[in-house]
């Protein structure tokens, strides 16, 4: 049986469309109904623990310079609700646009959700963070600030504290709008 042209013809053509759809997948797993344009909702409130995927608060020893965490909202919520990434560093790393008194003990808070298409943060090129879906990148070291890509804003920071038995808290919500939009 000889293989015909046109069957091959087929299969590329089905090969192609197949990888269209899967190049797709990335930015639309990143999006979430939380995350529409404009939502400004409360996710974080003063006094609320900040914890881990498995629901364990962050104690100021978590992590050493230069690591990231991904904490939620305690109780922990699902994924759509407020995923934030808590890196640390000394405290001298912190640039402009670090704002100073929303840090403690080296950690910063920003929202894990890319400000152009709400797709998670997730990947590292040394220091700083890269958004898989269109390879946005954000500097933690000076408030997030867009360093690379199509993001038109930095990721929002989360004003942070410690609570007196030494877990990390927030002091308040993100300070600016979570996600796409928001002034972009």
């Amino acid at each position: 049986m000889a293989v015909q042209r046109r069957d091959v013809a087929k299969l590329l053509a089905t090969v192609g469309g197949l990888t269209a759809v899967g190049s797709l997948t990335a930015p639309l797993a990143g999006l979430t109904q939380v995350f529409e344009r404009g939502y400004s909702g409360p996710v974080y409130s003063d006094g609320v623990h900040l914890v881990d995927g498995d629901g364990e608060r962050i104690g100021e020893d978590r992590l050493a310079e230069g690591d990231q965490l991904t904490v939620f909202p305690e109780p922990r919520p699902g994924i759509e609700d407020a995923p934030t990434l808590l890196v640390r560093y000394p405290e001298s790393a912190y640039g402009g646009g670090t704002n100073m008194a929303f840090t403690v003990s080296g950690y910063a808070a920003y929202s894990k959700v890319c400000t152009h298409a709400g797709c998670m943060v997730s990947d590292r090129e040394g220091d700083t963070l890269v958004c898989p879906c269109h390879f946005g990148k954000f500097d933690p070291r000076s408030g997030a600030s867009v360093v690379g890509g199509p993001p038109g804003r930095p990721l929002p920071q989360l004003p942070i504290t410690l609570s007196s038995d030494g877990f990390l808290v927030a002091t308040g919500d993100f300070e600016g709008a979570i996600g796409p939009g928001g002034g972009e």
